[in-house]
């Protein structure tokens, strides 16, 4: 078997979901990972730290993509139309083309508790990121947690739909429709404030 094997990566990846699916997630060991994907307990452990780590496999790049988003968006644009505008295609770029693979994944995580809060943090350390962008570009601390927690719950709540779709609904456009439908809340929020 070759030391850097092409490919082993993915192959470990699919065949830790197809095991996690087959016989759940706690009992499954990584020797029966490697093994059916043809690879060794080593070569495993030069791709990941722990079978948990499979499951989040590139979402340690999430922060540092939002980090580039908010430099490269230009310096006058504000928070609220920064998230409007720009977090569906964002979440195209990132996620659009796992839909399957992050179809499994949920299904995976629903399943144990220790996954599910470590989906809790991931998402923290995604919202941490977006308030130090939002800071950086000269935003109160205040609006940027405001906004922070805006895009999260955007984001969360139209990946969940997105994933409970049926047919070949772009992300993007599930980003949208829960944009539409804060628009519509916020507007309810204004008629109620009145003058």
């Amino acid at each position: 078997m070759a030391r850097w094997q092409a490919g082993a990566q993915d192959q470990l990846e699919q065949a830790a979901l197809a095991l996690f699916l087959e016989q759940g997630f706690a009992e499954t060991t990584v020797p029966q990972i490697a093994a059916r994907a043809g690879l060794t307990t080593r070569t495993f452990f030069r791709h990941f730290t722990d079978k948990r780590e499979v499951l989040f496999a590139g979402d340690e790049a999430v922060p540092t993509s939002v980090q580039q988003l908010m430099a490269q968006t230009p310096p006058e644009v504000r928070p609220v139309p920064l998230i409007l505008t720009q977090l569906g295609p964002f979440a195209e770029t990132v996620f659009g083309d796992r839909r399957d693979m992050l179809r499994r994944r949920h299904q995976i995580i629903s399943t144990d508790q220790g996954l599910r809060e470590r989906e809790l943090q991931k998402m923290a350390t995604l919202r941490a990121s977006i308030v130090d962008g939002f800071v950086q570009r000269g935003t109160d601390k205040l609006t940027a947690s405001l906004v922070a927690d805006l895009a999260v719950v955007v984001l969360s709540t139209a990946l969940a739909q997105w994933l409970d779709s049926v047919g070949p609904m772009p992300l993007s456009t599930a980003v949208a429709e829960v944009l539409a439908a804060f628009r519509r809340l916020a507007s309810e929020v204004e008629l109620q404030a009145g003058p």
